[in-house]
């Protein structure tokens, strides 16, 4: 059974995990496992995959992003980790621990104390104002009042709503509501937290806005966040990792730069075509190695996590057909030349690119 004392992180594996919707559900696993197709499924048997043989492993502290367009099956995945949803068939294991195993009381201990939720729709008591909705899920558990005060102001004050505390949802915007949402769920100091559309319903500018309240918090808080979208850009921007679905398999699964630079299938390269790939692949992903030199490089130097559009506004202002890359602590890492920089900021969407002069071929 799981340690009922929370701990700051925990890692989540997700081992061979299926799901079929239907009365006989198991009877069809074989089928799928036979590489029967989800429409085969449901003109054949009236049947509904939803997920097959799902593999993904979160390290603890990361952003695993699972996106995929409308049916892919990543909301039906994300409710398989707190088994909001029973497994067909398939292991969600939590610091090892099996949560499909689990029996009713275990479950909802889980559930308390492992897991906190933040919804698209925000999820919100609308009889409870700020306060008493940030506090909620510590009130369910009978932690001291004091305590529950204490930590639900805490957060209502690091999600930017100090000042709001008396008010009810209604009195509140989108982004405010979203805000709330999120502050109820770090009141929990849950290990996991799990975001299913969070920040979909919102406008694009606010959309963009709690995107930045996240990353920040997250380089304070190193929660594993499972994080649920069907927004490239919004992917790209937050996650450590990213999963791919499509009819309820994983197409594709790595960092942004692998999915990126590395497409797995004519899929996922239509799927990363309308991306600025300047402003999201890391001077690091084309770095060459440096070549034995005598004295010191004569290339400016840029860091490894710049873009290549920054890399191509440092070779223009300069003058430079190379640049020097170094990590953190100002250590060379390698080059990264004029022809490298403007190849990937094309990406595998056309062929050519430049030539060794950095004259243009065709593409």
């Amino acid at each position: 059974m799981l340690d009922r004392a929370n701990t700051n992180t925990a890692s989540v594996k997700i081992q061979g995990l299926s799901k079929i919707f239907g009365k006989s559900s198991a009877a069809h696993l074989d089928d799928v496992k036979k590489g029967m197709t989800k429409a085969e499924l449901l003109s054949r048997h009236n049947q509904v995959l939803g997920l097959r043989d799902i593999n993904i492993d979160v390290a603890a502290g990361s952003l695993q992003v699972i996106m995929g367009l409308s049916g892919s099956g990543k909301s039906t995945l994300i409710r398989h980790i707190n088994r909001l949803i029973e497994p067909t068939a398939g292991q969600v294991l939590v610091e090892g621990t099996d949560v499909v195993s689990l029996d009713a009381s275990q479950l909802r201990d889980f559930r308390r104390n492992k897991t906190a939720m933040v919804f698209q729709k925000f999820g919100l008591l609308p009889h409870r104002n700020v306060l008493e909705n940030t506090l909620y899920g510590l009130k369910v558990r009978n932690v001291p009042r004091a305590q529950q005060l204490e930590s639900a102001m805490r957060w209502i004050e690091r999600v930017g709503l100090k000042g709001f505390e008396t008010k009810y949802p209604n009195q509140l915007s989108g982004g405010m509501q979203q805000r709330v949402g999120l502050a109820r769920a770090l009141t929990n100091d849950a290990p996991i937290l799990l975001m299913d559309e969070a920040f979909s319903a919102l406008d694009p500018l606010i959309r963009v806005d709690m995107q930045s309240v996240l990353l920040d918090l997250q380089k304070e808080i190193r929660k594993t966040i499972i994080f649920i979208t069907h927004d490239l850009d919004e992917a790209l921007r937050l996650s450590d990792s990213i999963a791919i679905l499509r009819d309820g398999e994983v197409v594709q699964q790595g960092t942004s730069q692998d999915i990126l630079m590395r497409p797995a299938n004519d899929y996922i390269t239509r799927f990363v075509e309308t991306v600025n790939y300047g402003r999201v692949i890391r001077v690091k992903s084309i770095t060459s190695t440096l070549p034995k030199t005598e004295g010191p490089s004569s290339s400016p130097t840029i860091s490894e996590e710049a873009t290549l559009e920054e890399a191509s506004l440092v070779l223009r202002n300069t003058g430079a057909d190379r640049l020097e890359v170094a990590d953190a602590d100002g250590k060379p890492l390698g080059l990264v030349t004029l022809r490298e920089v403007m190849n990937a900021m094309i990406g595998p969407r056309g062929s050519g690119g430049l030539d060794k002069d950095g004259t243009s071929q065709s593409i």
